[in-house]
């Protein structure tokens, strides 16, 4: 094979690797999920910061996929919008919880972490 088709075929090969790398919107759910029972259970704070850290991230990462309930809608939706614009929401409640956590406030993180319920609740409830 020639050269120019060699790296043609890594390129594809490589950024379809990538793709598959690429955590779903319900993994990072569950990313989230797993977290918030060890954050509501953390007996330090740097259990505490880790998976405050973790959930920021699978947060994060969910925001760059839609999910499955919305696929349809496309994404410029309104109600894509809306997930995201929940999704930031729960990214400032986890830096609320992650400052105080920094502080060594680790029951008053714990508290802060409690708040993030409602929020989770409204957006399963709309997209789940």
């Amino acid at each position: 094979m020639g050269k120019k088709m060699m790296a043609l075929m890594a390129a594809v090969l490589l950024s379809a690797s990538t793709l598959a790398m690429a955590a779903s919107v319900s993994d990072n759910m569950e990313t989230i999920a797993e977290n918030y029972g060890k954050v509501l259970k953390a007996d330090s704070t740097d259990v505490m910061k880790e998976g405050l850290q973790a959930m920021r991230a699978a947060a994060q990462d969910a925001q760059k996929g839609i999910p499955t309930k919305l696929i349809s809608k496309g994404e410029g939706s309104a109600e894509v919008k809306d997930f995201r614009h929940g999704l930031d929401l729960f990214i400032g409640q986890i830096d609320g919880a992650l400052a105080l956590a920094n502080q060594g406030k680790l029951d008053e993180a714990k508290k802060a972490a409690q708040d993030f319920k409602p929020t989770r609740d409204t957006y399963h409830k709309k997209y789940r």
